[in-house]
This record gives structure tokens, C-alpha cells and sequence, in this order.
């Protein structure tokens, strides 16, 4: 039963290295009885960098930090107006592996983007979500104890400018975009209503609501 059963929790506007803390405590504490989540949240303006990223012995990028993160990948921006998807799933139970979460969440997001009548793709060797050649989604995840943290961040109604600052996810060559460069009137809450749908018949489980669909 515990695999037809994910909890979905919107944390709303967060501090990074809050949700950072709880994510990993969560993974350390939980045990065979744990039921999966999938965190919804945004972050205060802040740059993350991967263990792909060569760490570089700045703090702050235009007076937004820079912070080391456990996930793969190398160099992000994160800020309001961008929805942010943490999964703590456990990969085992699922019988999934890796590549396979992967696959769910660039389908999950193309499936979203459908359904706003903008065509997303993906790049062969380059995770994440493209539209028109421009980055709209980027994944980063870790593995502690079988199970995933960190996830995806698409953006949907933000300021794009800080991504100028950096090369995104290491790549010169990279461009990004948002869901709000489609539809100007887009609230993240349109989106998250989709994302918690398609989600759900991804991954063929029952959606748990009223005291569990809340904030911690």
C-alpha cells in the first residue's frame, strides 16, 4: 500500500538551507515504514552549486548567495516565482532506479507544459525540460540510503535576470525561459494544480488530501 501513497506538501516560500536541513533529515530518519513525499516550494533568491561544479571561493554573485549543495549537476538559480519539487522517494520500494525517476519527472513536466499549449522537449546527455532550445526545467538529485532527495525546479513566473550571472547547469551555451514568457498572467498555483495531476497518474498512486496536503 505504501507504494499507492505519496504525500504532496507545499512548504510555500522558503529559506534554501531550511528545506535543505529538513530534506536530509528526513532521508536520515526515515525507515521501511516511511511514506514518500513530494515537497512543493519556492526559495528565497539564491545560486546552488552541484559536486559537478568546481567550488569557487566566492559567497555571493550580485549580492545573491552562492551555497554548495549535495545534489548532482553543477551551477542553478533558484527564486520566487520558480516551482520547486523535492523527491523523497524511496527507489527500491517503487522498483524504480535512477534513470527511471528521471524519465517520470521530464515526463511529468512535458505533460504540464501540454497542457498549457507549449511543446517541451528533452536533449539527449543534458537533463531537464527545453522549450525552443531554451531551458525551462533543470533536475538535480542525490541518493542516501535508496532514497532520493532534491529534484526539479521549473520555471514559471520569475525574475530570469540572475541566470545571466552564471553559466546555467555549466553550459556557456545555455538560455533560459519560463512559462510566463507563454502565458504572462500565469500564477504558480495553475501550474501546481497540473503538476500534482499529471504526478499522480504518472506514478499510479493515490493522492492523499486535506490534513496531509498542507504545510508542515
Amino acid at each position: 500500500m505504501k507504494n499507492k501513497i505519496i504525500f504532496f506538501r507545499l512548504l510555500g516560500l522558503e529559506n534554501w538551507l531550511t528545506t535543505f536541513n529538513k530534506m536530509n533529515n528526513f532521508t536520515i530518519l526515515r525507515n521501511v515504514d516511511t511514506f514518500d513525499e513530494i515537497w512543493f516550494v519556492e526559495h528565497y533568491p539564491i545560486f546552488t552549486q552541484g559536486q559537478m561544479k568546481k567550488k569557487e571561493n566566492i559567497n555571493f554573485i550580485h549580492n545573491i548567495p552562492i551555497v554548495n549543495s549535495d545534489r548532482g549537476g553543477q551551477i542553478t538559480y533558484h527564486g520566487p516565482g520558480q516551482q520547486i519539487l523535492y523527491f523523497l522517494i524511496n527507489l527500491k520500494r517503487r522498483k524504480i532506479n535512477i534513470r527511471q525517476l528521471i524519465d517520470i519527472m521530464e515526463k511529468t513536466v512535458i505533460e504540464t507544459l501540454k497542457n498549457f499549449s507549449i511543446k517541451g522537449h528533452v536533449r539527449k546527455k543534458l537533463p531537464g525540460v527545453y522549450v525552443n532550445k531554451k531551458k525551462i526545467c533543470s533536475l538535480g538529485l542525490r541518493i542516501k540510503k535508496g532514497s532520493t532527495l532534491h529534484g526539479l525546479a521549473l520555471n514559471v513566473n520569475m525574475d530570469l535576470t540572475p541566470f545571466n550571472y552564471i553559466n546555467p547547469c555549466g553550459d556557456i551555451n545555455i538560455k533560459m525561459t519560463q512559462i510566463k514568457c507563454f502565458h504572462p498572467n500565469i500564477q504558480l498555483k495553475d501550474i501546481r494544480i497540473v503538476l500534482i495531476e499529471k504526478l499522480s497518474k504518472i506514478l499510479d498512486v493515490v493522492m492523499i488530501n486535506g490534513e496531509y496536503y498542507q504545510n508542515n
